[in-house]
């Protein structure tokens, strides 16, 4: 059985498991025990083999990438087309959200008791997230901070700044291509083992995949139910519905103007990473995947997919745009705060650079929409009004993030004359 079908059916299975329990186990000593010693830490071993290999395969993959290049004039075309591409698909991403929430208006169907409910209930976790983001920096000092003083110190915490990794790779790989070839080998040849190590346990971890996705999704059906969705039906329709024409929408012709390939194949091709993104939440953690079923199955060479691919899980964040864009609109509606047309351009704006500085992890979009909520005098504690579906929507929008960037190395592919497989 092919390995996209065994975590098909793991998230099949881990699905209904989980609606039953919801279901019929809710709230019991039983299904927390289940939660607790099982679901839970099998699903968190099977993320935790994957993002620990990020930071190596980032490292590795991305220095090989430019330093493959051969020469600062190729790297700084395929970068500009690469930056390019990322703007176009997080823009149209978050004009799409735009449009929908001022469309369906969603904060209008929100009952008054409901929103004070759905406040009570998530009031201590919106609270640490507040805390969270008033201790982030975002504005010139996020950019002083992609240049780190100690790029060990930038990686070694528990959540690693990403873009001071990239930044610092990045130079490495244009240095090894200013030295001599003769000794710049030795250290290319370290980095081509590490390179080939993270993908040799990447594929030990992937079979573990069927049963990680399966209680990665049981842990989350079986705690939020169906009736917070219900309660918060048309803000989710909304977030959902734009998440759906992007990605079968959008990108199909992207992939048919850009990269001149067949949607529907690319699709197929492409399927285990979306599989995985889906149950992890994570572009970082999905990183792995991307890499390897767009060398495997698309053909595209190692050394675009590691220069764009890790750029993507960083920066490349169009499903992210589009949910916070539509999240920040519908929370200022449940509010009655009246937002004018360039207020709502701010907000789309705000939501393409946030989305850039997002964590490629859970829920990671959270603490810097909360500073866009504050910027237009949206209570920052209405957060709490849609934490509870929150992961789920986190795993939809994971999809596009990750859809976006092997969307965006086929391009690049097709622009360096590279054929991709049929």
């Amino acid at each position: 059985m092919a390995r996209h079908t065994k975590i098909l059916l793991g998230l099949i299975f881990g699905a209904i498991a989980g609606v039953v329990c919801n279901k019929f186990l809710h709230g019991t000593a039983f299904l927390g025990a289940v939660q607790k010693y099982l679901s839970d830490p099998l699903g968190k071993i099977f993320l935790n083999m994957l993002i620990m290999m990020v930071i190596p395969l980032v490292f590795a993959s991305l220095a090989l990438g430019v330093a493959q290049m051969g020469d600062l004039k190729r790297l700084g075309r395929v970068g500009v087309r690469t930056f390019a591409y990322f703007l176009l698909v997080t823009t149209l991403a978050a004009l799409i959200g735009l449009t929908l929430v001022n469309t369906i208006r969603p904060g209008d169907y929100l009952p008054a008791e409901t929103k004070t409910q759905l406040l009570d209930a998530y009031s201590d976790q919106a609270a640490e997230l507040r805390n969270t983001a008033q201790k982030t920096e975002f504005g010139i000092q996020t950019l002083v901070n992609v240049v780190p003083r100690n790029p060990f110190s930038s990686v070694a915490r528990p959540s690693p700044d990403m873009l001071a990794l990239i930044f610092v790779t990045l130079v490495v790989g244009i240095a090894l291509t200013q030295i001599d070839k003769e000794r710049a080998q030795p250290l290319i040849r370290v980095l081509e083992g590490i390179n080939d190590v993270t993908v040799a346990i990447i594929n030990l971890a992937m079979k573990l995949a069927p049963y990680g996705v399966a209680a990665l999704i049981f842990s989350v059906t079986s705690r939020f139910g169906f009736e917070l969705l219900v309660a918060l039906s048309m803000y989710v329709i909304t977030v959902l519905v734009g998440l759906t024409l992007h990605q079968f929408g959008t990108f199909p012709l992207l992939i048919r103007i850009f990269a001149r390939y067949h949607p529907g194949k690319f699709f197929r091709k492409v399927q285990t990473v979306m599989l995985t993104a889906f149950s992890t939440s994570s572009s970082s953690a999905t990183l792995p995947t991307t890499i390897t079923v767009s060398q495997e199955n698309l053909g595209i060479p190692p050394n675009i997919t590691g220069f764009v691919l890790p750029l993507g899980a960083t920066m490349n964040m169009n499903g992210t745009a589009l949910f916070e864009g539509v999240t920040v609109l519908f929370l200022a509606q449940v509010f009655g705060v009246d937002l004018t047309l360039g207020q709502q351009v701010i907000v789309v704006l705000m939501s393409v650079i946030t989305a850039v500085g997002a964590a490629g992890v859970p829920s990671g979009a959270i603490p810097l929409m909360i500073l866009v909520l504050g910027m237009i005098n949206v209570p920052m504690e209405g957060i709490a009004i849609i934490l509870g579906v929150d992961r789920i929507l986190d795993m939809c929008r994971t999809v596009l993030n990750v859809t976006g960037d092997i969307t965006c190395a086929a391009y690049i592919a097709r622009s360096e004359g590279v054929t991709l497989k049929l």
